[in-house]
């Protein structure tokens, strides 16, 4: 069990460990099952397997809920106050109060409580800085991009809240209500557009330039395919191929043992077209595939997290215990980047016997 929390450094070098320097990271995040339903489940063929021939962490734990505070927390080791999956307030232009105001520069965020922290020790409150993994790549010279499965088809990601790859909340208002279109990318799951300085999109190298779907000539596909891929590649699915499901797509979208098929189906597309790309072959690479919390249905919030390198060393499972600061700590240490926020808590360790050659 990890000691209790004594204090947040927001900007304190990432402790290396034995993290060798990564060159790309393609982190592919999954939703909503817990680890007991994907290791050892009959339809998850695919990443079983990838589990048993890569590195699994077995003692793995989300933050809390819900998805957002989650995906938050993976690329910026915070909630910044958000406890909820609501869409975010584009330019703080709403009066709507239940839409999350852009995320500011700095401010406080919300304790998690022990019942659904990892190895049940509250995460408390803290001063955080309001920046994630993405801008500390673009500060040091390094490209990242967020794949997002189902943008709308115009490649226009500003005031989007949902999409089903043609229509969105901005193209298709005649719609009305929400319902009647299908939500496949959905703003939750993509944690960079609710800070301010992305929605301000000032920065050509750190803002909504760096959000693309899978397809299009500056999606997932095409930049695998031209080996131009970025050093960080935070890859989504849709929500009905991240295990997520949906109710007005399809029975299929609604029902857990197809859910699972699908993403099974899923995450072996995507990790097969990364290993295929002369990517995989330079450097040292590696693919993570996440899920970002359970279903609710079991405490504590324990997830699996496979960990694929293309470069040696003992592929075994590991028990030690991580959580979603973990990872971050972990990722910016490979990077050679400061650790953020809550990665910056004591007890907070990398995740170096699964990372190291």
């Amino acid at each position: 069990m990890m000691p209790v929390v004594l204090f947040v450094s927001v900007s304190a070098f990432a402790d290396q460990g034995d993290i060798p320097h990564l060159d790309h990271v393609f982190l592919i995040v999954m939703e909503n099952h817990s680890f007991n339903e994907v290791i050892g489940g009959t339809n998850t063929p695919f990443i079983n397997q990838l589990a048993r021939s890569s590195r699994l962490a077995i003692n793995y734990y989300a933050v809390g809920h819900p998805s957002l505070a989650n995906y938050l927390e993976i690329v910026g080791g915070s909630n910044f106050g958000i406890v909820n999956d609501n869409d975010p307030d584009w330019h703080n232009g709403s009066h709507d109060g239940n839409r999350n105001k852009p995320i500011a520069e700095s401010g406080k965020d919300v304790s998690t409580p022990a019942r659904i922290a990892p190895f049940h020790i509250e995460v408390p409150a803290a001063v955080f800085v309001g920046r994630t993994i993405g801008d500390q790549l673009a500060a040091a010279g390094k490209g990242w991009k967020t794949y997002q499965e189902n943008l709308p088809e115009s490649g226009v990601v500003d005031r989007v809240d949902y999409s089903d790859g043609i229509y969105s909340n901005l193209n298709a208002p005649q719609l009305a209500p929400r319902h009647s279109v299908q939500a496949l990318y959905v703003a939750k799951h993509n944690p960079f557009v609710y800070f301010a300085r992305m929605q301000e999109n000032s920065d050509a190298v750190d803002g909504l330039n760096n959000v693309a779907g899978f397809t299009g000539i500056n999606g997932l596909y095409a930049d695998l395919g031209s080996g131009k891929a970025p050093a960080f590649s935070f890859i989504v699915p849709d929500l009905c191929h991240d295990m997520h499901g949906a109710d007005n797509v399809s029975a299929l979208c609604a029902n857990k043992a197809t859910l699972l098929q699908m993403g099974d189906s899923t995450v072996k597309t995507l990790v097969t077209a990364i290993q295929d790309s002369s990517i995989w072959q330079q450097g040292n690479n590696i693919i993570i595939v996440l899920w970002d919390e359970n279903d609710y249905s079991d405490t504590p919030n324990r997830v699996a997290a496979i960990i694929d390198t293309n470069y040696g060393g003992r592929k075994r499972p590991s028990s030690r215990p991580y959580s979603h600061f973990s990872l971050l700590k972990t990722l910016e240490a490979g990077f050679g980047l400061s650790c953020l926020n809550h990665a910056c808590d004591k007890g907070v360790h990398v995740m170096d016997d699964l990372f190291a050659f």
